[in-house]
């Protein structure tokens, strides 16, 4: 059976996780392993574009790093606060990290090298949950062209 995920999750977006092949499949397996069941963003990344902004009860397609889709979650709950405001709960959320100041450090460097950073910039946190795994589904090849 072949799958057309937008019939499937009319409106969905399509997020990469990581910088690079090995990180995104990393990262990809915490969420599978539901480990990883929250990301954030600087607010500055969605360039004022409301449709990118995560939408509580929307469902959006984690794609692997070559872009074939991974899993697909859904938005559970979305805050923005500024990095320092970040609580040790949502920091551990991501999955990646075993302490806040652990998280702090290496979210720090992230964003220095990719953009800037400031203790005070706002970061679009989303929490989510899986809806589907889809390794092994069938995807429509004509999907991307949709």
């Amino acid at each position: 059976m072949i799958i057309d995920l937008q019939d499937t999750y009319p409106g969905a977006g399509t997020f990469t996780l990581g910088e690079d092949a090995e990180t995104s499949a990393a990262l990809i397996a915490l969420v599978r392993a539901k480990t990883k069941h929250a990301e954030c963003a600087p607010l500055a990344e969605f360039g004022g574009d409301e449709a990118a902004m995560p939408k509580v009860g929307r469902c959006d397609i984690i794609a692997n790093w070559d872009g074939t889709p991974a899993v697909v979650v859904k938005t559970t709950s979305v805050k923005t606060l500024p990095f320092d405001k970040v609580t040790e709960r949502m920091a551990l959320a991501e999955g990646e990290h075993e302490t806040l100041a652990e998280w702090r450090k290496a979210r720090e460097k992230h964003f220095k090298r990719n953009g800037g950073f400031t203790p005070d910039m706002p970061l679009v946190f989303e929490f989510f949950e899986v809806v589907e795994n889809l390794i092994g589904s069938e995807i429509d090849p004509d999907e991307e062209t949709k």
